[in-house]
């Protein structure tokens, strides 16, 4: 069964091959740290996080490379706006970037190399490009000549020709061409710098990708991603500067993730419509922000509204109550997700054709609906607890959905401990005692034990008057929060 990617590059699917047999090297862009992380990266990265674990759960090692740019004109500017160093401003945001993407989940990549810890590779990078005569020095700062590299646009798909010079580039006269594009930038007074060949000074954007990624990963290597807003310039001036220093391919498959829009807009600074990763975690549980970053196609745009991510909640809650379930039903998982090869097969099987087809994590979550589904039906339609052919299907569907759900990275935790926690931020937010509500929950039983129906309506409706939904199943009573 061959997985086929879109590739931005060639702009159609291709079957991937890697360049080492079971072996994967990827690079994505990382964020530039100089403000608190947005729904938008957030996107990105959950993303290229289930490229990887799809990629691992195949049996394939993975080299990932995501980088910090922890230099640059906006941290610099914003350290300047906030009284601090640029180094103690990057080090603040790296650090919320990291408990950020431990939230929701997002594994650590294999390296996650900082630019200014490399700037004696960028230094010789930069080097090697002017002596190739693909760059040029002036005052201090040196230029890559996009003249020099007669593929430019291949990514994008845009002609120099038709590119209108000052639309997205400043106009520099000291430039061979508009569109040159800074590689070593010399310092300004203040700023931080890095001695060099060409004097005091940092590098450009695009030059750090190129040097970090030839470090880690090779000259080429199978993936590179990032957003859709990274493909021009960022990522077509990578392939200008690496592909003229090396004479080789930069990657083989170029993978580009969709807009987060907000209700229905564009996020932009203008609109002031930026989602912060950690103001969404105050009100969503993380795993149904991960759902909903993958309800979508990573290469579709996504809109977040509120409405959307009480969808989200709902279908994680779905998820973990039938977990529960199943648990209540015939006891906790013992054979592990990592056991679940021969008997959650047909499941896994459907579930790697939506992946196969170009990471289509929509697809793959309809089979985990599915599969909640069909156990749902099975234990409302067979009550017998004590049939071993129910137990079984039970156990095979645990296993399917658990399997799923460690590749697209949710169900991370019991079932118990999930509905403690949520019951338990419910209640803190709402001044409901949890223990007052099981109390009550406890004496309604026994009237009903009792057939004292009257008493038992009476906590019913005590218990609504709280906000307190109940819903009475074979396998117990089960409890929510509503308002």
């Amino acid at each position: 069964m061959n997985l086929n990617i879109y590739n931005t590059l060639t702009r159609k699917k291709e079957t991937f091959q890697s360049i080492e047999p079971g072996k994967v090297m990827m690079y994505v862009c990382g964020p530039t740290v100089y403000a608190s992380c947005h729904i938008g990266h957030a996107r990105a990265f959950v993303v290229f996080d289930v490229v990887v674990r799809y990629f691992q759960a195949k049996g394939m090692t993975v080299t990932y490379v995501r980088n910090f740019t922890d230099v640059d004109d906006k941290i610099i500017n914003r350290a300047n706006e906030l009284d601090m160093s640029s180094v103690e401003l990057a080090d603040l945001y790296i650090k919320e970037f990291q408990a950020d993407m431990k939230a929701l989940h997002v594994a650590s990549p294999t390296f996650e190399p900082r630019v200014t810890e490399h700037m004696p590779e960028i230094i010789v990078f930069v080097e090697n490009l002017i002596q190739k005569g693909a760059a040029y020095t002036k005052d201090g700062d040196v230029y890559f000549s996009v003249d020099a590299f007669e593929a430019y646009g291949k990514l994008s798909g845009r002609r120099l020709d038709d590119m209108e010079a000052g639309a997205r580039v400043d106009i520099d006269p000291r430039k061979k061409n508009p569109f040159d594009f800074a590689l070593w930038k010399s310092a300004k007074p203040g700023e931080p710098y890095w001695e060099s060949p060409w004097g005091q000074g940092r590098p450009g954007w695009h030059i750090e990708c190129s040097a970090m990624s030839s470090k880690y990963l090779g000259r080429t290597f199978d993936i590179h991603g990032g957003g859709k807003d990274l493909i021009f310039p960022h990522h077509e001036n990578e392939i200008a500067q690496s592909e003229c220093a090396t004479g080789k391919a930069l990657a083989n498959y170029w993978m580009h993730n969709g807009f987060v829009n907000i209700n229905q807009e564009k996020m932009s600074k203008s609109l002031g419509n930026f989602l912060m990763v950690k103001d969404v975690l105050q009100h969503f549980h993380p795993e149904a922000v991960r759902l909903f970053l993958l309800s979508k196609q990573y290469r579709k745009p996504i809109d977040f509204s509120d409405s959307a991510l009480l969808e989200s909640t709902t279908a994680l809650d779905r998820i973990y109550a039938l977990l529960q379930r199943v648990e209540n039903r015939i006891g906790p998982s013992e054979e592990g997700v990592e056991n679940a090869d021969d008997i959650s097969e047909p499941y896994w099987q459907r579930f790697c054709e939506g992946m196969n087809d170009d990471f289509n994590t929509a697809r793959a979550l309809a089979l985990v609906f599915d599969a909640v589904r069909q156990a749902n039906r099975l234990m409302d339609e067979k009550k017998d607890a004590a049939d071993a052919t129910v137990a079984a299907s039970l156990r095979r569907l645990r296993c399917a959905i658990l399997r799923m759900g460690n590749v697209l990275g949710v169900m991370n935790q019991s079932a118990e401990s999930y509905f403690v926690e949520k019951l338990s931020t419910q209640a803190s937010k709402q001044e409901i005692d949890p223990e007052e509500v099981e109390a009550l929950l406890n004496a309604r039983a026994a009237a009903r034990k009792d057939k004292d129906w009257q008493k038992a309506d009476e906590i019913r409706d005590r218990l609504a008057n709280m906000d307190v939904v109940i819903e009475d199943r074979p396998d117990g009573t089960v409890w929510r929060i509503e308002k």
